[in-house]
């Protein structure tokens, strides 16, 4: 090994190669939040393949600027094809990072397993690039530095994973320093890993230029200014369109979820009652062909309970509609709370409401329930400074024995309701042949 270092770097364009690093670590962190939220296969995979590009061009423009800056006292020609290959690299371990990124859980094997790909992909970037040096005599290096160089080049892909995954759905003001400070960490990890790389080289007094190709007849220094700059304007542009495309993708969630949220205020007043909350004559309907199947599947029979309010007329007449409305309220709260999770109470208009007790054990269980419910319903209701006294009549018919279809086992609950009525209310009463026609 060349006993002694040769060359120097240019303090100027370091921190250039330094803030290119910088803005494309901003950039990746960006480009991976949009990559992880993007849907659509044709959508996410042009994001992937521009994302990838840009961020590996970013990276390898550091890379590529770093290697201007040394100056050896005189002009260094590159291979175009060797240095075109350490540019390809550098866009393939991008897209491997946003691939990880994108995946909805990051293991630790899959992030060792990222970091590693990632990592190596980034040394061989900086290798290609230096093997792309065309000067006589040849470079050789210190393999512990070089070990080092790859150490943190694994290390800093393991952060730029970890930090890419946590970020990516973070989208407030907060997120956006937090990015920055992400940024500023990866980007001297990048640095930190050329730099090192470059400290591994080692180049013999009198090093000399080969037969230099067309990139020579640039000043390095201007050269690297110019690569500089466009990396950081392409980068620039990226993190404005990627500003655009997260706003807009914002407001096209803000209105999808504003729309499902109508369209559950629609469902809403379509299937349930405005008033109590309990489902409506419309949703009733399904409810009952439900257990209508659900019986005929198991067995076993279900009961209707057809339940009017007593006296509810005389305590809207006497205190006005907005304790009626409140006393209609409280009513539903204690008739659900007679119930099981699987029966069905509904509000079928004014002071009247439908229970469907599913699948009895057997038909006389709802007899049960609705001396329950009568003992709710009896006891005094306080609403506001009023306390009022109701009560209830209930008729119950019950599947299949008392009618194999829902029309008729509603008119027979409806005919047993008015039986338990005429009989003095509060009270209860199971359908029987005839009572149709008392009703």
């Amino acid at each position: 090994m060349y006993p002694l270092r040769v060359g120097h770097h240019d303090p100027k364009l370091v921190v250039l190669s330094v803030t290119v690093a910088v803005i494309a670590s901003y950039a990746a962190l960006d480009l991976a939040a949009r990559v992880s939220v993007r849907r659509g296969r044709a959508a996410w995979l042009w994001l992937l393949l521009g994302g990838a590009a840009v961020m590996g061009t970013g990276i390898w423009s550091m890379h590529f600027v770093g290697m201007l800056a040394f100056d050896l006292g005189g002009p260094v020609a590159y291979d175009g094809r060797i240095n075109a290959a350490s540019w390809l690299v550098a866009v393939l371990a991008s897209g491997m990072a946003l691939l990880v990124a994108r995946r909805p859980a990051l293991t630790r094997s899959r992030l060792a397993g990222g970091g590693l790909v990632m990592g190596l992909g980034i040394a061989a970037m900086h290798y290609l690039g230096m093997a792309a040096m065309r000067v006589s005599p040849p470079v050789e290096y210190d393999i512990p530095l070089v070990a080092a160089s790859i150490g943190i080049a694994f290390l800093s892909s393991l952060a730029a994973l970890t930090l890419a995954f946590r970020l990516r759905r973070r989208y407030s003001r907060g997120a956006v320093f937090a990015k920055l400070g992400s940024a500023v960490v990866l980007g001297l990890g990048i640095a930190a890993m050329h730099y090192t790389g470059m400290a591994a080289a080692r180049f013999a007094p009198g090093t000399v230029s080969l037969v230099p190709p067309s990139l020579t007849r640039f000043d390095d220094a201007f050269l690297a200014e110019l690569i500089g700059v466009a990396a950081l304007g392409l980068l620039g542009v990226t993190v404005v369109l990627s500003a655009f495309d997260a706003a807009r993708a914002a407001r096209t969630e803000a209105l999808a979820l504003a729309l499902q949220a109508r369209n559950e205020q629609l469902r809403a007043a379509a299937l349930y009652d405005a008033l109590t909350g309990l489902p409506n004559r419309v949703l009733l309907d399904e409810r009952l062909i439900q257990a209508v199947r659900r019986s005929e599947r198991s067995g076993k029979p279900f009961a209707v309970m057809f339940v009017d309010l007593d006296r509810f007329k005389s305590v809207n007449d006497a205190y006005g509609h907005d304790v009626g409305d409140r006393l209609l309220k409280a009513v539903s709260e204690r008739m659900q709370s007679c119930v099981r999770g699987e029966d069905t109470v509904a509000r079928a208009g004014g002071d009247e409401f439908i229970v469907v007790l599913a699948e009895l054990g057997r038909g006389p269980d709802a007899g049960v329930v609705g001396e329950k419910m009568l003992k709710e319903l009896a006891r005094p209701f306080q609403v506001g400074p009023r306390q009022l006294d109701i009560g209830a009549s209930i008729g119950i018919s019950i599947y299949p024995g008392d009618a194999r279809d829902v029309k008729t086992l509603l008119l027979h609950a409806d005919a047993a309701m008015y039986h338990a009525k005429h009989a003095g209310r509060n009270q209860l009463s199971f359908f029987a042949p005839g009572m149709a026609a008392g009703a």
